[in-house]
């Protein structure tokens, strides 16, 4: 069985500089330039969307009454926001 890779944002950093001759520090910042961007969009309600691999959003929690597991006691659950990935056909495709 193949060892699985786990990618970071160092590794990719590390990965763009190697193959574009860019300098660890340029291709980090550009690295986090990215993930800055995806959060600051979906933070204000925009969706982020990225050909062949998927969308990010938000999705907003209604309030709601759930159950403590301890206990069995109702409790009030307030509204939150949440974000969401859905992968895009192409990256499904990839993984089946």
């Amino acid at each position: 069985m193949a060892e699985k890779k786990v990618i970071t944002k160092k590794t990719l950093a590390e990965d763009i500089a190697a193959k574009y001759g860019m300098t660890k520090k340029d291709a980090n910042e550009a690295v986090n330039y990215i993930f800055d961007e995806i959060a600051k969009t979906i933070k204000k309600g925009g969706e982020a969307s990225i050909n062949g691999f998927g969308k990010f959003s938000i999705v907003k929690k209604k309030a709601r009454t759930g159950l403590n597991p301890a206990t069995g006691e109702k409790i009030k659950i307030k509204a939150s926001k949440s974000p969401k990935f859905k992968a895009s056909k192409t990256l499904k495709d990839l993984v089946k």
